[in-house]
């Protein structure tokens, strides 16, 4: 039995802290900083992750063994990097990829030119910063409609715009660069061609040599029902696709995932973790949208609740190079989540709301993702998305039916959430 340390705070990592602490392999799970979800699975600490060497103290003091990044912000800052430099930290099983490995998510224009050179299907695009910015306008009044601009660097999920007019893009693209829309990560900006599809997420576990494909899953980024208004971090999930069956996953795997596995190989990059494939099926054919170096939030509440193994037996395997021996067993089953978002959100959202009638709950998974205690004790919420409403069902609408009825159970002020999720294939 081991001690494990996770890090993160989302719901995602509420969903890693169930699967981990019903191992019989976990001894005591530490989450940093955690939330009201995970203090009822383990110890929360109160740490700065991106404060490594405190996190490394940490570490050496509560002997942990294996250590799991949830978010992506540490993982582009390095933070394998460091425990790697470190006598006392470097035999810490560790998952989740070094700070060029994490470039996959942390620079757009970086995995755009991974994807060109290893011959991953992508949209066209060209690249622009303030050095080129009349170059970027006046190729955007040449470009085909409506155009995509992408932050470079990590926006929280936000930095992404569809235009439907140049002008609208010339704008937003002076915007982005000249006045530091998103701030640093705007200071370079990827143009993109618009693909037409339905979006999909394949998920990858990688030991940096074997690889193993988790089950697909489709966030809803949109605030407003019909996917319509601001992009939210995700506003619920479903899990598996219609479309992407067997035949399909192995089309995926084999004009992407292996190229990828294969192009960090080629280039050095010792990947050991998640791999977030973002797919746009345009007429039954896969392009990557982006990567991202870690699992997608909340698309890890409908998958990880999916996969059968112990988690931590797949953790380890992943850290110690032998994910080629785990044979992964996945509920056939549907799983959906529908997310509960605090008034005002994605903007500014109101925190600190009672939260009530969560015992009322029946066959419905919750994981909190933005919770915390106030001093009398009751949970109250401490985010813009606040809990997911995980539920299983033989089909999408089985599974959609309990988690709707369940989100309208829970009772927080001004609770608000999509009561349209997985809406195209109902």
């Amino acid at each position: 039995m081991i001690n494990i340390l996770l890090i993160g705070s989302g719901g995602r990592e509420h969903a890693f802290s169930m699967q981990l602490a019903k191992s019989t392999l976990c001894k005591q799970l530490f989450i940093m900083p955690g939330n009201a979800g995970t203090a009822d699975l383990g110890i929360n600490v109160d740490i700065n992750p991106l404060d490594f060497p405190t996190v490394g103290q940490f570490c050496v003091s509560n002997n942990i063994e294996l250590l799991i990044v949830g978010p992506e912000d540490p993982l582009v800052s390095g933070m394998r990097n460091f425990f790697e430099a470190d006598p006392l930290l470097k035999n810490i099983a560790f998952v989740g990829p070094d700070k060029m490995g994490a470039q996959m998510e942390g620079s757009k224009d970086w995995s755009k030119i991974f994807m060109q050179k290893h011959g991953v299907p992508t949209a066209a695009y060209k690249t622009f910063t303030q050095d080129n910015l009349s170059e970027g306008i006046a190729y955007l009044q040449n470009h085909s409609l409506p155009i995509v601009l992408k932050a470079d660097g990590l926006a929280a999920g936000k930095g992404v715009l569809i235009c439907e007019t140049r002008e609208e893009a010339v704008a937003e693209l002076q915007l982005m660069i000249a006045e530091k829309k998103f701030g640093s990560a705007s200071a370079k900006v990827v143009v993109e061609e618009f693909l037409k599809g339905i979006e999909l997420s394949v998920f990858v576990l990688t030991d940096g040599k074997n690889y193993q494909i988790l089950p697909s899953a489709k966030d809803y980024k949109r605030i407003g029902e019909g996917d319509a208004g601001l992009n939210t971090g995700g506003m619920g999930a479903i899990s598996p696709l219609p479309f992407a069956n067997e035949a399909y996953i192995k089309k995926v795997e084999e004009r992407i995932i292996i190229p990828t596995i294969n192009g960090l190989q080629k280039d050095g990059i010792h990947y050991v973790g998640f791999i977030f494939i973002g797919l746009m099926n345009v007429n039954e054919e896969p392009f990557v949208i982006e990567y991202n170096c870690r699992m997608g939030d909340p698309e890890t509440e409908v998958v990880l609740p999916r996969i059968q193994n112990d988690l931590v037996e797949l953790m380890l395997a992943t850290a110690h190079g032998n994910l080629n021996t785990i044979n992964l067993r996945v509920d056939p089953r549907t799983a959906t989540t529908i997310m509960l978002v605090s008034q005002g959100y994605p903007e500014a959202y109101e925190k600190g709301k009672v939260m009530t009638q969560l015992d009322g709950v029946k066959d419905s998974i919750l994981f909190h993702a933005g919770t915390k205690r106030n001093e009398q004790g009751e949970l109250i919420s401490n985010g813009g998305r606040v809990l997911a409403v995980t539920s299983f069902g033989n089909n999408i609408a089985e599974a959609l039916e309990i988690s709707k009825r369940n989100a309208a159970i829970i009772q927080f002020e001004n609770k608000y959430y999509r009561k349209d999720i997985g809406y195209e294939f109902i």
